[in-house]
Formats: C-alpha cells, sequence, structure tokens
C-alpha cells in the first residue's frame, strides 16, 4: 500500500468507533427493555442528575450539536419521559423537565451499568476495575483536548 496511514489498522479513530458500537450493542437488550435507544439512555442519565437543563446544557454535556439533540428530544417527548417547556427568562432558551414517567424509569436502568460489567466479566473486587478507571479518565482528557481541536 502506498500510504500506510491509510490503513485501517494505523488509525486511530477506528478503535475509538469499534469500542462505542459494541458497547451500544452489549446494552441493547436493557435499552429494549426500557423502550429507548442508546443516544436517549445518554439524555436520560443528564437528565436524571440534573432533572431540568436547556436543550443547549444537554447538547453541551452529551458533545451533540443542538440540531441532533432536538429531535431526540422531541421523540422522547412524544414518549413522555421528558417536557421542553420555553424558558421564562429567554424566549430563545428550550428548558427540558423530566416527567414522573422519566424519573420512574431510573429505578429500571440502575442496574443497567452493574449488567455491562457483568457481561465484561469485570470483578470489581480485583485490579482490573482500577486499569478501566484509568482508562475512562485517559478517555476523558482525549475528548477534552480533541475539544479544544474545533
Amino acid at each position: 500500500m502506498a500510504y500506510e496511514q491509510l490503513k485501517l489498522e494505523n488509525q486511530l479513530c477506528f478503535p475509538f468507533y469499534a469500542v462505542s458500537r459494541l458497547i451500544t450493542r452489549a446494552y441493547q437488550d436493557d435499552l429494549d427493555a426500557l423502550g429507548i435507544t442508546y443516544p436517549q439512555y445518554l439524555v436520560m442519565m443528564v437528565m436524571w442528575e440534573f432533572e431540568e437543563l436547556s436543550v443547549i446544557e444537554i447538547a453541551d454535556k452529551l458533545v451533540l450539536n443542538t440540531n441532533t439533540v432536538t429531535p431526540l428530544l422531541k421523540r422522547m417527548e412524544t414518549m413522555e419521559l421528558i417536557n421542553r417547556i420555553p424558558s421564562e427568562t429567554d424566549h430563545r432558551k428550550v428548558m427540558v423537565k423530566l416527567t414522573e414517567k422519566g424519573k420512574i424509569m431510573q429505578e429500571a436502568a440502575a442496574i443497567i451499568p452493574m449488567r455491562l460489567v457483568q457481561k465484561l466479566k469485570i470483578d470489581p473486587n480485583k485490579t482490573n476495575i482500577e486499569e478501566i478507571n484509568k482508562l475512562k479518565s485517559q478517555l476523558n482528557a482525549l475528548i477534552e483536548l480533541l475539544k479544544s481541536v474545533e
């Protein structure tokens, strides 16, 4: 091959893409049981933590554009998981608030992270959990680095 830098095995991006897809697949059964998609699960995790945020704040926390988040939120509002409400202080801003149904879903979702740990056969009492946490920290640092490139 004339351009070694174009080999898939030499790409930094491909392992991230593959891991992301495989983790999403590992979550699939649990998310299907809740009736939500992985992107909706990400929104719900943010909403369970904060209960009320603007669309822009949700997009920032998920490292997404608002034009990606808005249709997602519309579907979630139809599912009665959230309500989108015009801001009382800024008419240009839309606030997102958890519904009672969305709050109740949190209890059923609480087992999902541990189920992933079980699927990966990670023993939380052994050192490999430390390795996973170190990797997570490194990935968060890479995210911050990449956000600064924009």
